[in-house]
């Protein structure tokens, strides 16, 4: 059992609580202050923006597709005859003018087969000379029944068939003229020469199988580009037809444009000059053609470009700069000033991109200010302080 202590003991007066207490207060009391008074916060400044208003413009919507340059004309280069190549006559990946010499086959054989057929031929006339006389003579015997019947027109049937061995001999002739001939390789076509796939001294085999290639020309001026359409953009293409919005690839030629994949916009104008028959089952897709012109042998077969072709016919619409249209859960819309400076907020349908500039198909008016720089200091119904420019593409902006 414990005893009560005989004197009480206060225990020790402690500052740190009290004064914690104290400052509390001060603070409180401070805010309530400031928040009327003349020491609190400053109001909030007001957002800054820049607006344009959007480019009115006649529009053509474009289809993009990729493609693959294609010569319009491409020979593989053959000899019709065989022989020993003795001469190279041009140079390698250069141009070639139709009729240039490029090879030259040792011609000796075929002079000499020339000869012979030239001697053939003396002969066979020779014989059909001697074979016409005798049916001459052997008519007028036969009126004075100086020989048989069955004599004169045996005569007479020499004489025809003398006849026949003197065009076989000419034929022969005219043949061997033409194996000459081929001795010497000339281009089918203007283009640019490939390099020499055989060099002289070389056996090449002629004919019309397993002959030897010499090598290959292409023509560079025009050029094709090939392209595959889908079914979707194909069937669209037939529709607007049908309507009267556009004219049809399979009636008349429509205008393509072209770039390639170093260079912006659409460079190369040209139009479409062929459309397949039929879908391949395989791609969905219909093989078509555009044909451009390349004077200045800036594109060569193989070249991969973009094509572009209309997509619809013309109609009045507007351009805002790309990096003005927000996003809402998939929903695009832009920012428009009120007659109050207000931002309000506008839902917009758009269209594809046009010469940097993004195609607005509904949503805006031409007069409408849209807020390009300063997106994101703006809230609906706030008041803003404006700053007009021009509506340029975000890469020329003033």
């Amino acid at each position: 059992m414990q005893r009560a202590p005989l004197f009480h003991i206060p225990r020790p007066f402690t500052w740190r609580p009290a004064l914690m207490g104290l400052l509390i207060m001060s603070s409180m009391t401070a805010c309530k202050r400031g928040a009327t008074g003349p020491g609190g916060p400053p109001a909030a400044a007001t957002p800054e923006v820049t607006v344009a208003k959007p480019i009115a413009r006649r529009l053509k919507d474009w289809d993009e597709f990729s493609g693959r340059l294609t010569a319009r004309e491409r020979v593989e280069i053959h000899s019709r005859v065989s022989g020993y190549i003795t001469k190279v006559s041009f140079k390698e990946g250069t141009e070639v003018k139709v009729g240039d010499l490029l090879f030259t086959i040792d011609p000796r054989p075929y002079e000499a087969i020339v000869e012979r057929a030239e001697a053939m031929l003396a002969q066979a006339k020779t014989v059909a000379e001697l074979a016409g006389v005798e049916a001459k003579n052997a008519t007028a015997l036969r009126q004075g029944q100086a020989i048989s019947v069955e004599e004169s027109e045996r005569r007479i049937k020499s004489a025809t068939g003398e006849l026949a061995g003197v065009r076989g001999a000419e034929a022969a002739l005219r043949a061997a003229k033409l194996d000459l001939e081929f001795t010497q390789i000339r281009a089918p076509i203007s283009g640019r020469i490939s390099d020499a796939r055989v060099t002289e001294g070389n056996l090449v085999s002629g004919g019309n199988q397993n002959t030897t290639l010499l090598t290959t020309i292409v023509e560079l001026d025009p050029i094709y580009c090939e392209i595959e359409a889908d079914e979707r953009s194909v069937l669209k293409y037939r529709e607007m037809h049908k309507h009267g919005e556009r004219v049809s690839a399979l009636f008349s030629r429509i205008p393509a444009e072209m770039a390639l994949i170093n260079e912006e916009g659409w460079p190369h104008k040209g139009e479409v000059d062929f459309v397949d028959n039929q879908l391949n089952p395989a791609t969905g897709t219909i093989r078509a053609r555009a044909v451009f012109p390349n004077a200045d042998r800036l594109m060569a077969p193989g070249f991969f470009a973009k094509v572009r072709i209309p997509g619809s016919g013309e109609y009045d619409g507007l351009l805002i700069r790309d990096s003005a249209v927000g996003d809402d859960q998939g929903s695009s819309f832009v920012w428009v000033l009120d007659t109050e400076d207000k931002a309000v907020y506008r839902p917009i349908t758009l269209g594809p991109l046009l010469d940097g500039l993004r195609v607005v198909r509904s949503g805006l008016q031409a007069d409408d200010r849209v807020v390009v720089l300063g997106l994101m200091s703006v809230r609906n119904g706030v008041k803003v302080k404006a700053t007009p420019t021009e509506m340029l593409p975000a890469a020329v902006t003033k």
